[in-house]
């Protein structure tokens, strides 16, 4: 059945203006995007196929694959042009979409106190870094309100001592004059616990920063859908 064959109160877009978008399911919000399905499939049940995709399990570091609006949203380019029924405006729909999550995260964090709003960080590093297939090392510099300056990835790789350089981490904090950083990292495998070379890392990093007055309020590790405060486990 197509849209145009619903009643008007069940249609997608009719029922989000009346009721709010939380009163759709996921399929429904992904059909408005697609806005047409394919020949001999309508919308709803194209959006309905695609939420049944899943991310392949490539990485050789072991990556979770996972589906459902969350696959979707952190698949690459390539993975979207592999899949069956999406041509490039509907993968262009769906790339902007996770763009505007992330710079709209991005914004409030630049106005609004990290330390005060955890649950903003933790999400902000969600979307920028939890979904990559290989470890990547990020900082978040903060100015002296804790609102966020800028965030880099910084380094990729296997994340330890030996791959992340101090010194560069010292040489941004000082060009960006930021008073705090906020230190992350993504676990490629799934589990966000840390390990005894992200613990030695975060004490040589704070140890280091704090010869310049740069302290280090949290280093937060993120994997698909999980993520895990080293400040609030009394890790720092």
């Amino acid at each position: 059945m197509s849209v145009k064959d619903l009643p008007l109160e069940i249609r997608p877009r009719e029922k989000l203006l009346a009721r709010g978008p939380a009163a759709l399911t996921d399929t429904e919000l992904l059909a408005l995007l697609l806005r047409t399905g394919i020949a001999g499939k309508g919308v709803l049940q194209l959006a309905d196929e695609l939420l049944q995709w899943r991310q392949p399990n490539a990485s050789p570091h072991g990556t979770k694959p996972y589906s459902g609006i969350a696959g979707l949203l952190h698949a690459s380019p390539e993975e979207l042009r592999a899949i069956k029924g999406l041509g490039p405006a509907k993968r262009a729909v769906i790339l902007a979409v996770l763009e505007l999550a992330r710079r709209a995260t991005g914004q409030r964090m630049q106005h609004s106190n990290v330390v005060a709003d955890q649950a903003s960080m933790k999400q902000y590093l969600q979307l920028h870094i939890a979904h990559k297939p290989y470890e990547v090392f990020a900082v978040c510099f903060l100015d002296s309100h804790n609102r966020l300056i800028a965030m880099e990835e910084m380094f990729r790789g296997t994340i330890n001592q030996a791959s992340v350089h101090p010194r560069e981490v010292v040489q941004r904090a000082l060009q960006y004059g930021a008073s705090s950083v906020v230190l992350s990292h993504n676990h490629p495998s799934g589990s966000v616990l840390p390990s005894r070379a992200d613990e030695a890392l975060t004490q040589t990093l704070k140890t280091t920063l704090a010869l310049i007055d740069v302290r280090v309020i949290d280093h937060i590790i993120v994997a698909p859908g999980l993520s895990l405060s080293m400040a609030e486990r009394g890790l720092l």
